[in-house]
């Protein structure tokens, strides 16, 4: 059974509960409700909780998709088996680079209150979040009408009526306007969410994507729009998608952008250097966050509101430099419904959309009363907990993380949380202690272990973070992240000046895959100044620090290499441009052994 068989019967499952809620309509538009997805934004991303074969699992809520996926390690993880993916089916990353499928049935999918029965992912890409063990696609979300309303932390499924076919769908508008855009067609196999918008009055085709954290544009486009990767105030970094290939990233300010009747000025944007072959721009969570939005499949029309705060949230954007605010231009809030949460679970919902546009007031109030009306669910205190933290209360978030753990030991999230906030507070103790039972609570095959093997790097836990770097990579062959963790494990190697050989292949890998990244280069820099290599450990400091010339190990590795080429005063001045940004460079570099050439260097040490 492929893909369309399954999504002929999610239709025919739907028009029963239509005929039941129209039954006694005649041209009165009446909006029946199909489903209800609890979304909880963690990260800047929406997520559902469901149930494979009885199994809790974490899906992405992806608009951008055309089909629902499951990674590879997700599918390894559930013991599920593979299959051919359907003949001639292909799927794009938003890198633009055709992924190889595989398929799988999962016997019982729960989403919501409703079940499938021998379900179809397919399986392929990169993980697609942290926590999240697939996403749900256009083969779900597009069954009926879908409204996002990511900041009180649920989408709808609604099926509307007969006499809708006309009317506007903002049906929690009471007086304000709204807008309203043509949905674009798009090819049966691809069911994406497109429409027209204009930046600096060119015409672009934007994509509401659901998926992506962070809007962008692609490079082409903003190209169109004036946009130059070397003009002042532009931001680089780099980024990847559920394909395999990473691309490079800018940030960058442009006069104007219109959608609908929404129009920001000085809009500071992401852009990205990929090739959508049906897009100019990506609408990502942060632009649903900020708004209600309606999504007529019905009609081809989408309908949308301002709820307030960042359009376009450029903190979670790749970058490797500041970012900054958006504010929404000449576009109003309208008044909202007045119907509020009043259970525990819809008031940690929204406090966490809260909390994802950094509104913490609002989200620790929300949190606080689900803490209140069930004070035995641990997310709700782990959730205020981050916040609190976010909030610059770091007291106050560790008692609600230690709450958490009393109620649910085994919670890796609140595990990482609350070794991180012990790392701020120079607490190796219970750094070790959250990160090993983070590491028992975790299969093998976790995209979580990147993350682990970060916090052990961070708290020079080296031999510890090595091994979950090993595990990780062995687990995603296939995966984006791969540049990511390679670097991660080849700067590991470097500063235990240990299998440098081995170190400076992950790092020429990460290099390779990445193309010109200061973080990149500055850790093969390391690794070449271990090797005596001086000459190609200069060249590749002095690249990293064109692209950040802030970079503390950067400068001090090429004090270090000049000196030892006998350029005394360039070394001499680089060491002190380190100190100036990082004072304490010196003693954590010579903790390892790397030190100047005059010195007695003693034996790198592991840890």
């Amino acid at each position: 059974m492929g893909p369309m068989r399954h999504l002929s019967l999610c239709i025919a499952l739907v028009g029963t509960a239509v005929a039941a809620a129209t039954a006694s309509a005649s041209t009165e538009c009446r909006i029946s409700k199909f489903a209800e997805l609890p979304v909880t934004m963690s990260g800047g991303q929406p997520l559902v909780p469901a149930k494979i074969n009885g199994v809790d699992v974490t899906f992405l809520v992806d608009s951008g998709a055309s089909y629902s996926f499951i990674s590879p390690a997700g599918a390894s993880q559930h013991r599920l088996e593979l299959h051919d993916a359907p003949p001639r089916l292909r799927a794009r990353g938003v890198d633009g680079e055709v992924m190889d499928l595989a398929a799988t049935y999962v016997e019982e999918l729960r989403v919501a209150d409703k079940v499938l029965h021998h379900f179809e992912f397919l399986v392929g890409g990169s993980e697609f979040s942290r926590s999240s063990v697939g996403l749900l696609g256009q083969n779900v979300l597009a069954i009926a009408d879908a409204e996002y309303d990511l900041a009180k932390g649920v989408v709808r499924l609604m099926q509307p009526g007969n006499g809708c076919y006309k009317t506007g769908m903002a049906y929690w508008v009471k007086s304000d306007p709204y807008s309203v855009i043509d949905m674009l067609p798009s090819g049966a196999r691809t069911r994406q969410m497109l429409a027209v918008a204009h930046l600096n009055g060119k015409r672009i085709l934007v994509s509401l994507d659901t998926g992506s954290t962070t809007s962008f544009l692609t490079r082409r486009a903003a190209a169109r729009a004036g946009f130059q990767p070397t003009a002042p105030g532009v931001v680089a970094g780099f980024s990847h998608g559920a394909g395999k290939r990473n691309f490079a990233t800018w940030i960058a300010s442009f006069e104007n952008f219109k959608l609908g009747d929404e129009e920001i000025h000085n809009a500071r944007l992401g852009v990205a250097d990929v090739d959508m072959p049906d897009a100019d721009m990506v609408l990502g969570a942060d632009f649903f966050l900020s708004h209600h939005i309606y999504v007529a499949n019905s009609q081809a029309k989408v309908y949308f509101t301002y709820n307030g705060g960042p359009v376009f949230d450029l903190r979670r954007f790749p970058s490797e430099g500041p970012t900054t605010q958006q504010s929404a231009g000449t576009v109003s809030p309208v008044e909202q419904d007045p119907d509020e949460p009043t259970d525990a679970a819809g008031l940690a919902r929204r406090g966490a959309a809260y909390a994802a546009r950094r509104d913490f007031t609002h989200a620790i109030a929300d949190l606080t009363r689900a803490c209140e009306l069930e004070p035995n669910e641990a997310s709700y205190f782990r959730q205020r907990g981050l916040a609190r933290w976010g909030n610059g209360q770091p007291d106050l978030a560790k008692n609600d993380l230690d709450q958490a753990l009393k109620l649910k030991p085994d919670d890796v999230e609140a595990l990482l949380a609350r070794a991180k906030l012990s790392l701020t507070r120079h607490d190796a103790p219970a750094v070790v202690a959250d990160l090993q039972a983070a590491d028992q609570a975790s299969p093998k095959v976790a995209n979580v272990r990147l993350e682990i093997a970060a916090i052990y790097t961070q708290a020079e836990m080296l031999e510890a973070a090595l091994l979950q770097y090993d595990l990780w990579i062995a687990a995603h062959p296939e995966d984006a992240g791969q540049a990511r963790a390679k670097n991660g494990r080849c700067w590991v190697r470097a500063l235990m000046g240990r299998d440098l050989d081995k170190a400076l292949d992950d790092c020429d890998h990460a290099v390779n895959m990445i193309g010109n990244s200061a973080e990149f280069l500055d850790s093969r820099g390391l690794v070449l100044l271990r090797l005596g290599k001086y000459d190609r450990s200069i060249d590749d400091y002095d690249a990293a620090l064109r692209l950040n010339p802030r970079i503390a190990w950067s400068l001090y590795g090429r004090g270090v290499a000049r000196l030892h080429k006998g350029m005394t005063a360039e070394g001499q001045a680089d060491i002190a441009a380190a100190i100036a940004v990082r004072p304490s460079i010196v003693d954590d570099a010579r903790k390892h052994g790397i030190v100047p050439p005059e010195e007695s260097s003693p034996a790198p040490r592991s840890h």
